[in-house]
């Protein structure tokens, strides 16, 4: 049966293919420290469940074992981050053809250059629906009780894999070109690849420590949110500010929802929670395209088309972000309590 493990384990080989392949790159100024970089990130998905039994074994319980291999994994970001802090990761050389190469290549594919990429979200979303309508089909590929999680990113990985395979064959590459493609990418992207991920770790730890109820603590003394208007507004622009800082709506809105939507929009204002929800979110998603910490959507795009100005992005859709934003305070106070 298929694991999500295994699915760790692909991308733990891939991220230590592109740490070998840095290593030995003579042309990057920061070729040891670049590996480095992706060798430690990709033995975070490599080694995970391993050393996690391993650290129980050595310990004696899982819930010690478990709380070792998180101080291990602690360690190893901030390793991660101390290498590029340091401008650790730099491009290298990536063995790419020549522009007049490049030139004659897109010529002779054409608008088949497009096809291995929408390979993946039409497998994906082919492989979702037969999983979800082919009878037994889950149970026997995954087992009983598999997530629906597992089965969007089984079938994201053989969209990935098609279209890997339909690009070699259209441009008559070796596999080895690939990676070296894949480690120009990462390279270009640097530190903000990981970002995301530690987001979401962030915003898990802001709701352990409680951020939530010191939020509600704040805005109940401190603001006229009996004012149901000005309670409206501190949750809507709350979302996008947070979300601003965090990098991440979904990790703004329980904290967000715990310490004002819920109380003061739902218990105290007789709110829609429904609708609360919904437009939420959208004005975090407002605060996501005005900030740098949302790197997968404002900083990896002006990396990989190499603009001038990293910020490009944001400059351009500030205004949007922000029309938006007062657009949602409105829809939150006329649509939330019909």
């Amino acid at each position: 049966m298929f694991q999500q493990q295994y699915l760790m384990w692909l991308a733990g080989i891939i991220l230590l293919i592109v740490a070998v392949l840095s290593w030995r790159d003579s042309a990057n100024p920061r070729r040891f420290t670049t590996g480095l970089f992706w060798a430690l990130y990709g033995l975070v998905f490599l080694v995970g469940d391993w050393t996690a039994r391993l650290m129980t074994q050595i310990t004696g319980t899982p819930e010690t074992g478990l709380r070792a291999l998180h101080i291990i994994i602690g360690v190893v970001v901030v390793l991660m981050a101390l290498l590029a802090g340091l401008g650790g990761v730099k491009l290298g050389r990536y063995h790419q053809r020549s522009d007049e190469e490049k030139q004659a290549s897109a010529k002779r594919l054409g608008n088949k250059l497009f096809l291995p990429a929408l390979a993946i979200p039409v497998i994906t979303v082919v492989g979702v629906l037969a999983f979800n309508h082919i009878p037994g089909l889950q149970e026997k590929v995954f087992g009983p009780g598999s997530h629906s999680t597992l089965v969007t990113l089984f079938s994201m990985m053989i969209g990935c894999l098609t279209g890997w395979l339909m690009a070699l064959k259209m441009t008559h590459d070796k596999p080895l070109q690939s990676m070296q493609e894949t480690r120009r990418l990462l390279d270009a992207v640097g530190w903000a690849f990981i970002l995301p991920q530690i987001l979401a770790t962030l915003g898990l730890l802001f709701t352990s420590a409680g951020v939530g109820g010191a939020i509600s603590h704040l805005t109940e003394t401190y603001l006229a949110v009996d004012n149901r208007f000005i309670a409206v507004t501190v949750y809507a622009v709350g979302m996008a500010l947070l979300t601003m800082i965090m990098g991440n709506a979904f990790a703004a809105f329980p904290i967000i929802t715990a310490g004002v939507g819920i109380p003061v929009l739902v218990l105290q204002h007789g709110g829609d929670p429904a609708v609360m929800a919904a437009i939420g979110m959208f004005s975090g998603y407002c605060g996501t395209l005005m900030t740098p910490m949302a790197a997968n959507f404002n900083i990896v795009p002006a990396a990989l088309l190499e603009l001038p100005n990293s910020n490009a992005v944001i400059k351009a859709q500030v205004p949007t972000g922000v029309l938006l934003l007062i657009v949602n305070v409105f829809l939150l106070y006329f649509l939330m309590f019909l």
